[in-house]
């Protein structure tokens, strides 16, 4: 059976070497989707693309997806995953970058954009409701997220490599926005600016709080009863998915 892994990184270099060692694993880069916060499109500048749109007129970026498939293929493995990054504007996150089926799911390329922004991708990719929710707010607050379609007998190999490169435990994060009163994703929340990700994320390295959250990275091995004893957490989830959802 297919599950999905998905891993929260604090930064999209992070999660870009993830990538690098997943194609290095031998995993298939159509199976793999990359999405990060971008806020001065750095990233998009880097990898060559400058188109953006927003949720609600996603139309001109779903043809730029297409060709980022076919220019994928050519390349082939990692290289070929980031030539294929496009910028979008999302709702409540503002400015990021996404290769792989979760960008072809935001923008429409090939079956018409799911709806529900941000959330409604990474449903897409198998994400569930409940952690959608988190790893949308994760990448608001200038995360990256690497998701992994993987056969059963591999999921666990992909999560402790996710694990090793510094993916971080949600479930502790999400325990943390809420003990300064965060409580949902919010779509119509303003979008972090460059310096308030950049003050996030030096929390998360010393462990205090500023501007209404908490940080800092640990790692944990359990299961969570919302979604039940199929999903493990170690450092990242791992949900059943069907194999229908790729794009």
């Amino acid at each position: 059976m297919a599950k999905t892994v998905v891993g929260s990184f604090d930064s999209f270099d992070e999660a870009q070497r993830v990538v690098h060692e997943l194609n290095n694993m031998g995993l298939s880069s159509s199976d793999v989707s990359i999405v990060a916060n971008d806020p001065k499109g750095e990233y998009a500048s880097r990898y060559g693309s400058s188109r953006t749109t927003t949720d609600g007129d996603a139309s001109s970026t779903a043809a730029d997806v297409g060709k980022g498939a076919v220019t994928g293929g050519v390349l082939g493995g990692a290289a070929g995953l980031l030539a294929a990054i496009v910028g979008l504007t999302m709702p409540g996150v503002g400015t990021l970058v996404a290769a792989g089926p979760i960008a072809a799911a935001l923008t429409g390329a090939g079956i018409g954009a799911v709806a529900g922004g941000l959330i409604g991708g990474l449903r897409h990719v198998g994400v569930p409701d409940e952690h959608a929710e988190y790893y949308a707010e994760s990448v608001r607050r200038g995360g990256a997220l690497v998701t992994v379609r993987a056969e059963d007998n591999r999921a666990d190999e992909v999560a402790a490599l996710m694990s090793r490169h510094g993916a971080h435990d949600i479930d502790s994060r999400v325990q943390q926005w809420r003990s300064q009163g965060w409580s949902r994703f919010d779509e119509s929340a303003k979008p972090y600016s460059y310096e308030e990700i950049e003050r996030e994320r030096a929390t998360y390295r010393s462990g205090s709080s500023v501007g209404g959250s908490m940080g800092g990275t640990t790692t944990t091995t359990g299961t969570t009863g919302s979604m039940g004893s199929d999903v493990q957490l170690v450092d990242v989830i791992k949900a059943p998915v069907d194999r229908d959802l790729k794009s």
